[in-house]
């Protein structure tokens, strides 16, 4: 019985010895999150942000200070209000014209009194010519008689002066004409210009559009100092859109006229517009040490479903490449724990790191160890900077990876466009790890989540 009892302590202590070194030995594997590679198209675009304008707008103001009296009819009877039509010379508005036809009474009384002026200046002046004939007579009877005793001396000189003052009369009498005659041109300039302000007190539309924007209401007074005042903004036709697209300095290289663009809206998510880009506007903006320049893109509404100053997502189509090799963005991202690699793989990469940090000796005298996973890292950091288009991708060997040298193109939001003669469409690639006592992804050591 004893035997017994001892042989099932022995058991026990053995059972438990074993799991304790099961459990403090064993490693924990590492389950890869994998996926195709495939083959399809990629669209590498530009992605901004702009408002939606109508391609023509016109801000229809006002010349003259009165109050508003009322507004005209739109095309359909109605008072103009917001998003009414109108056809050119339509009536839009009318201000009141009180203080501009008394200024029109005025001018035109002023404008009569100069030609009253005139005709009498005119009147005068044909006096003083038969003034300035009789001296002349009179002066030229005098130079053939001469002072003698028929015609005494003052006599003679008085015939004279007579003849020279008619003569400077007519001369000042010319000129009171050409004064009255300025006088009337005057009148006749403040007239035009008081009839004009009456004319202003009518505003009438100057194209056929629709109003946007109906800034007066009735009775209120439109002043207008150094600047028109704005009435209406009138867009000449809704059925032509603009995008008015703020692209970043470093991508508006990549922008030139006739180039796709699609876009959406928030007020219609789930629909995409398109159009093609107009030109790209020289007078860049600077906000907080970032340079913009605006792009105008041309795009057509005929469903009239864009509104004005809409947000617009925008995508500028850089390059289109309908039959290429696609992995996601995250395969090209993902490096594994060193332990992971084939170990041939891995012994390679240590060597190569090694030869390249020539601080490695260094750090081992003074105890430190750089990290494996540093290693592998920084060598292939330094591989993808030593050629820029070309990456890394891994594929599976058993119970390890492997790394695979990739050519890589374009991207967009999701996918990357790659080529290699190691890798045919079906491939499966590691994008991330999970490992089996974590029940959560987790994260490499090199920031991409799995």
């Amino acid at each position: 019985m004893k035997l017994l009892v001892i042989a099932l302590l022995v058991l026990v202590a053995l059972a438990g010895g074993g799991y304790y070194y099961w459990q403090h030995s064993s490693k924990p594997a590492t389950q890869f999150k994998t996926a195709e590679v495939k083959r399809g198209e990629l669209l590498a675009t530009i992605s901004a942000t702009g408002t939606i304008e109508p391609e023509e707008v016109i801000d229809v103001g006002a010349q003259v200070s009165a109050k508003l009296n009322s507004f005209g009819k739109d095309t359909t009877g109605k008072d103009i209000d917001y998003r009414s039509t109108v056809r050119k010379d339509q009536l839009l508005a009318k201000l009141d014209p009180s203080l501009y036809s008394a200024d029109l009474e005025t001018a035109k009384a002023q404008q009569q009194q100069a030609e009253a002026t005139l005709a009498h200046s005119q009147a005068d002046l044909v006096r003083l010519s038969a003034l300035l004939d009789q001296a002349s007579n009179e002066w030229e009877r005098a130079k053939k008689i001469g002072p003698s005793d028929a015609l005494s001396q003052n006599d003679y000189e008085t015939f004279k002066a007579n003849y020279e003052t008619a003569l400077s009369n007519v001369e000042v009498g010319k000129a009171a004409i050409k004064e009255a005659e300025a006088g009337v041109a005057q009148a006749h300039a403040q007239y035009d210009r008081a009839k004009a302000n009456i004319d202003y007190c009518t505003i009438f539309s100057p194209v056929d559009g629709v109003i946007i924007d109906r800034r007066v209401n009735i009775g209120q007074t439109v002043v207008a100092g150094l600047s028109a005042p704005s009435l209406f903004l009138i867009a000449r036709d809704l059925k032509r859109m603009q995008l008015w697209v703020a692209v970043n300095e470093a991508d508006v290289g990549s922008i030139h006229p006739g180039q796709n663009v699609t876009f959406t809206v928030d007020a219609f998510p789930n629909e995409a517009f398109v159009g093609k880009v107009n030109k790209v506007r020289l007078n860049a903006t600077m906000t907080q040490n970032v340079v913009t320049y605006t792009v105008e893109v041309d795009t057509d509404n005929s469903s009239e479903k864009l509104l004005p100053y809409l947000t617009a997502n925008v995508q500028f189509e850089v390059r289109k490449d309908p039959d290429v090799l696609l992995v996601p963005n995250a395969a090209l991202r993902w490096y594994p724990q060193p332990t992971d690699v084939a170990p041939d793989v891995r012994a390679m990469l240590e060597a190569e790191s090694g030869a390249s940090n020539g601080d490695s000796a260094a750090a081992s005298k003074n105890g430190a160890t750089s990290a494996p996973a540093d290693s592998v890292k920084e060598t292939h950091r330094r591989r993808k900077a030593d050629q820029e288009k070309t990456g890394t991708i891994w594929i599976k060997d058993g119970i390890y990876v492997r790394p695979v040298t990739v050519n890589v193109g374009p991207t967009d939001t999701f996918s990357t466009e790659i080529s290699s003669p190691d890798l045919k469409e079906g491939a499966v690639v590691v994008v991330g790890e999970v490992h089996q006592d974590d029940a959560s992804q987790t994260t490499n050591p090199f920031g991409c989540r799995s």
